[in-house]
This record gives structure tokens, sequence and C-alpha cells, in this order.
């Protein structure tokens, strides 16, 4: 598929850019941070974002069986209480139209992020639909992306 719309001649990645840099310093691990983001990018179908979170993760040093797993993570011993909690946030959230956040799911990530942190994390799973959005929408072509730790 040929790419469709050129967000960064529009200027459009100005503003999501603005949101990334909040997450980015807002003191959320960026390796949780990377993970739910590859976890919204499974659910949404978005190519783009999932070789580039798959390559993030990998700069992290994360494991490859965590990260290929993670569409299973309810059935894996490979993520933390707080992972886990963070995981199923970002599901209802993502999932909103079908489920509204169901109460059991607040109350469970409740008892592992303070309010900050939820707030935090709540508008992260928020930009990282967008991200997805405007990456499908615009046709971002998959596996040209390089982590700016290997790009550098």
């Amino acid at each position: 598929m040929k790419q469709r719309l050129h967000y960064a001649k529009a200027g459009t990645y100005a503003a999501m850019e603005g949101l990334d840099a909040y997450v980015e310093s807002c003191g959320l691990e960026r390796a949780l941070i990377a993970l739910v983001y590859l976890r919204i990018s499974q659910i949404n179908g978005c190519a783009y974002c999932l070789d580039m979170h798959w390559k993030d993760l990998d700069v992290l040093g994360e494991t490859p069986q965590r990260r290929y797993s993670l569409d299973a993570w309810r059935e894996c011993p490979y993520y933390s209480e707080r992972e886990r909690a963070a995981l199923a946030w970002a599901e209802a959230v993502t999932r909103v139209a079908e489920s509204q956040v169901p109460d059991a799911v607040y109350e469970a990530v409740r008892g592992h992020f303070s309010d900050k942190e939820l707030c935090d994390l709540t508008l992260a799973v928020a930009g990282m639909n967008a991200w997805n959005r405007l990456s499908i929408a615009g046709r971002l072509t998959p596996g040209e992306y390089r982590p700016a730790a290997v790009a550098s």
C-alpha cells in the first residue's frame, strides 16, 4: 500500500509529539509504556506501530518471549501485577465503546497506580490510540522505523 497522508508536512505531528514528550517525562516506566503501546497496537491492528514498539522494546532490553506472548498476557506468568493492571486498563480504555471501562478494571488498577500515574497512563493510552488511527489512515509503511538509540 502506498502512503496517502504526510502528517509531518501538514504539521500534525507537532501536537502529537507534545503529548509524547509529556508521557516520556511523566515518571511512568519507559518499558511499561512501550509494552502498553505494543498491546494497544495489537488490538487496533496497526502494522506500523507494531513494528515500532517491537523495536523499541528490543532496545529497552525486553525479552522476545514477553513481546510475542503479549496478546495472551492473561495466561502467561511473564508479567508483573503492575504490568497486568496497566494492560487491563489499556485494553479497557482502547475498547471503551464496547465496555465503558468496567469498574472492576478501575478497582484493580487503583492498587498499582497513584492518581497521577493513572491519569498519565490514561493519557498515554489515548495518545497511542490516536497514533494508531493516524498511522492506519495515512497508511504508514511498516519496517521503516528505526529506534532513536539505534538511529543515532
